[in-house]
């Protein structure tokens, strides 16, 4: 299996760097570092190794992507389910949705290539974090709520050395 690593300065660091192979790109995670037991709304990145499922890709501002990993475009009705006591904690739903979510289809940028990642996927807990992608970074680099992040023109060459079964170890 190809492996993506996460490498960090020191255990409180929220700027550390990808690696896949020879490739070493600059990242940010979680304004709470990483934690091995991750919590709704804690803003930690989960420590563990992840599958990375599929992109969703926002065409209008990113209209070509190459990688081998599953592609679908984001639309305006696409949401992601926050609310840890709604049967939908951790999945997509369409838009308007009652519970908490967040929007897929932003103006910030931070999700015009998202990477849903296999954290808290099956089984589900509640509580145990929802939402956690590889996504775009802040153009000021300030930390996720507890994603990983990079840079647009980063995120296309990891995407390019990714494939079905690729996990990424954080």
């Amino acid at each position: 299996m190809t492996l993506i690593r996460l490498r960090l300065r020191n255990t409180a660091a929220t700027r550390g760097v990808l690696t896949i192979g020879n490739l070493v790109l600059p990242c940010v995670i979680g304004r709470a570092g990483r934690k091995a037991l991750k919590r709704e709304g804690d803003g930690a990145t989960p420590k563990g190794r992840w599958q990375l499922r599929r992109v969703l890709v926002r065409r209008d501002h990113v209209p070509f992507l190459a990688t081998r990993l599953p592609c679908r475009a984001i639309s305006r009705h696409d949401g992601w389910c926050d609310a840890p006591a709604d049967r939908n904690y951790n999945r997509p739903v369409p838009l308007p949705y009652p519970a908490s979510h967040e929007r897929l289809w932003r103006d910030d940028h931070l999700y015009d290539v998202v990477v849903v990642l296999s954290h808290n996927e099956r089984p589900r807990r509640r509580f145990a974090g929802s939402a956690v992608f590889l996504h775009i970074a802040d153009q000021n680099g300030k930390p996720t709520a507890g994603c990983v992040a990079l840079s647009l023109a980063d995120m296309r060459k990891l995407l390019a050395h990714c494939k079905p079964g690729i996990a990424i170890d954080l």
